[in-house]
């Protein structure tokens, strides 16, 4: 028998136990529903609807949003009605959106505020290439600014506009810079070398 102490002997491996299991991944979450318009319905719109007929394309709620699509051709009659009869006294915003496959390619919205009624609205309305759009300074004063930024950054003409020119960009400025199909890249080389002496930044 070996002298040697048991405690200096060589032990056997513990037992190891057992790895729980790792618990299994968590199923994604559904993606919330997408929000879709829905049909705005109240006498403001049937009012609309009765004396301008088909001329109001489209009238919805998205997102707790009103909006109105009108045709070309009444839009300004529209705005003056909402304006006039339902107190839509201010206009806070108005913009365009350029869609160049289109045979409407720009869609120009306007968006109103009743004061009184503490509602807004907006309308929309499409136009062809090079086709003008009425202007609205004749109902609110302040829209006068906000149509030269949209001839400015879309080439949209406004038809009475009293002052129509640009307000961002130089005069000489070649190009639309918010059309879809302007390339950002190019910018205009030929102002930019000629007022600036450099070439395009780009």
């Amino acid at each position: 028998m070996s002298d040697v102490p048991q405690e200096n002997l060589p032990q056997p491996a513990a037992e190891q136990a057992p790895k729980p299991a790792a618990p299994a991944a968590a199923a994604p979450a559904p993606a919330p529903p997408k929000p879709v318009a829905v049909p705005w319905e109240c006498a403001l719109v049937e009012g609309l609807k009765s004396v301008y007929g088909p001329g109001i394309l489209e009238a919805a709620t998205y997102l707790d949003q009103n909006y109105l699509v009108v045709d070309r051709s009444v839009c300004h009659e529209v705005l003056s009605a909402l304006r006039q009869q339902h107190r839509y006294t201010m206009i806070t915003d108005l913009t365009a959106v350029h869609y160049p496959k289109d045979p409407l390619p720009f869609e120009i919205v306007w968006i109103l505020y009743s004061i009184p009624n503490q509602a807004r609205i907006r309308v929309k309305a499409r136009f062809a290439e090079g086709e003008e759009v009425p202007t609205a300074t004749d109902q609110w004063v302040g829209t006068n600014w906000m149509e030269r930024e949209v001839f400015d950054m879309f080439g949209v003409r406004f038809a009475g506009h009293p002052d129509l020119r640009r307000i961002l960009l130089p005069d000489e400025w070649t190009g639309y810079p918010l059309r879809k199909d302007y390339d950002v890249q190019l910018q205009d080389s030929i102002w930019v070398k000629k007022n600036l002496g450099i070439e395009s930044g780009q």
